[in-house]
């Protein structure tokens, strides 16, 4: 990386009943990402973290995840402007489905954003949101028949953890969120942080996929 480049501006979003590993997770990479990039640090050369993330709610304030734990967002997502990137977790997400000023929100940030992640059942957000059309996806496997049937233009694909269709990307359930946040991690700053941050995380990561 670049020590003069800016950090990629992350925005994770968080509800109730989130899922919490599809939260949890993509957390965990990208600051785990940044703690090894500033291993590399020195008086010589300084490195700034390659991320900066935020969290929001749909209304700023806390919620609680679908396991109970608390979580304290950063700001309201109708409060954020368009970030380099926005990752849309899964969970019990059919109250956001119905929530026209939520999805607008969404739809919002989403299109003005660089690139877009879900994981698990935030596909369905997206596609809802108007962000996810017309393009390979896939959510949790209890969850692609639903998807399939509420947007038949998708074309889904169960056989992979993780979907790259470009500026758009999904992933399958829960855990498949790490794998996707360290191609993430992959596309915005190189395949070295990437591996060495599936190594701190000890995580059998393969960047071949």
């Amino acid at each position: 990386m670049n020590p003069d480049s800016r950090p990629t501006d992350i925005l994770l979003l968080m509800f109730d009943d989130v899922e919490l590993l599809d939260f949890a997770g993509p957390y965990e990479v990208f600051t785990t990402a940044n703690r090894v990039a500033l291993r590399q640090a020195s008086d010589v050369q300084p490195l700034r973290p390659p991320f900066r993330l935020r969290t929001a709610s749909p209304d700023g304030q806390a919620v609680r995840a679908r396991a109970g734990l608390g979580l304290q967002p950063d700001l309201a997502l109708g409060e954020a402007g368009p970030p380099d990137l926005l990752i849309v977790p899964g969970g019990v997400v059919d109250a956001l489905q119905r929530d026209a000023t939520f999805l607008a929100n969404l739809g919002r940030l989403g299109q003005g954003a660089g690139l877009v992640a879900s994981i698990c059942t935030g596909a369905f957000l997206l596609a809802d949101a108007g962000l996810l059309r017309d393009a390979e996806a896939t959510t949790h496997w209890e969850d692609l028949e639903a998807l399939g049937r509420q947007h038949p233009h998708l074309r889904l694909r169960p056989d992979r953890r993780w979907v790259d269709s470009g500026r758009v990307l999904s992933s399958a359930g829960i855990a498949a969120g790490l794998d996707l946040s360290l191609h993430l991690v992959r596309r915005c700053t190189g395949v070295e942080l990437a591996q060495r941050t599936a190594r701190q995380l000890d995580y059998p990561w393969d960047p071949t996929e």
